[in-house]
């Protein structure tokens, strides 16, 4: 009863903060644990496709803008080095350090979710979103060395837009956890012997950015030869 005075932090129903960090960590894997079953029956379902399909794919993804891809891919990346270095911040009870590393990584966050609307809003008007005003002879003027039916390349369409929009569903849901820590953050709330939403929100904000660094080769990267 007496650890439970001296540390507001710990919880009533845990004996110690070591037991509940350990059980929030346990708690965040096994959440990962579903996230990676849902991500990967879409990732097989993509790849099943993927191979009866392939020049309806390859066609769709020599569409799909490198640049802003390989872009996101750096500024996610950088995300992840500024959330790594806000856990070892708050390690070290640097407070001000804490909050503009947690403000930048919410910053690429952003950067990318504005590069990924762009892309879309660029897909839309080339009648490449899965709508009824779908158009792919474009993709055969431009690909003609690939035998395809125009009207399969929607199944790509539709994965490219259901994986990259839940993805940046999950950003979405991480800015939002980053907001409150940084404000937790800015209050003071995180002491080096008490850091572990900190440590919590970066897992879940490692995982969103390692299911993007499969992401991008299976929809930018599928044929990319020089003079393809």
């Amino acid at each position: 009863m007496l650890e439970h005075e001296d540390r507001p932090e710990l919880r009533h129903h845990f004996a110690d903060v070591v037991q509940q960090r350990n059980a929030a960590s346990l708690g965040m894997w096994w959440f990962l644990g579903t996230e990676i079953m849902f991500f990967g029956g879409m990732f097989c379902g993509y790849l099943v496709y993927r191979r009866a399909y392939f020049p309806e794919f390859a066609a769709g993804s020599r569409s799909l803008s490198l640049v802003a891809g390989t872009v996101n891919t750096a500024v996610l990346i950088c995300s992840s080095l500024t959330v790594a270095l806000a856990v070892r911040a708050s390690q070290l009870g640097k407070r001000k350090l804490l909050v503009n590393l947690l403000l930048a990584t919410m910053f690429f966050g952003v950067c990318f979710l504005g590069i990924k609307g762009y892309e879309w809003h660029d897909e839309y008007e080339h009648h490449h979103a899965p709508t009824f005003y779908f158009n792919a002879q474009d993709l055969v003027h431009n690909n003609p060395n690939l035998h395809m039916d125009p009207q399969r390349t929607k199944i790509f369409f539709s994965l490219y837009f259901a994986l990259t929009g839940v993805h940046a569903l999950h950003m979405i849901v991480g800015i939002g956890i980053f907001s409150v820590i940084t404000f937790m953050a800015w209050r003071g709330k995180f002491t080096p012997e008490y850091h572990t939403p900190i440590e919590i929100a970066g897992l879940y904000w490692h995982f969103v950015d390692i299911v993007w660094i499969y992401l991008f080769p299976l929809l930018y990267l599928i044929d990319r030869r020089p003079g393809a």
